[in-house]
């Protein structure tokens, strides 16, 4: 591992708790089932699909799932990809939205 791998990784440390882990996975699993039953109703509440949104779900999805099981990337490119700060930012987003 070289130095920016173990800053980013420093960085994440203070979130890598099995509490923040299971919240995490706790939103995204919530947005999934929402999606999963019914996607135009879940469409119509955060503004409709588009390029952007379903990318940004779906690295959103997939970082809180990365994160939850507690993998952990090797490289800092996966790591800042993957981070949880990220997922987190837009799953709240996604949530607030939802909410309105």
């Amino acid at each position: 591992m070289n130095d920016f791998s173990a800053l980013i990784a420093q960085w994440h440390r203070p979130v890598d708790h099995i509490l923040y882990r299971v919240l995490l996975m706790g939103v995204a699993f919530y947005h999934v089932a929402l999606l999963m039953w019914n996607p135009q109703a879940y469409a119509v509440t955060i503004g409709g699909f588009n390029l952007v949104v379903v990318a940004l779900l779906i690295l959103a999805v997939c970082a809180s799932m990365i994160f939850g099981v507690g993998f952990k990337p090797r490289r800092w490119f996966w790591q800042i990809l993957f981070s949880p700060y990220l997922a987190g930012c837009i799953l709240v987003y996604f949530s607030l939205v939802r909410m309105n």
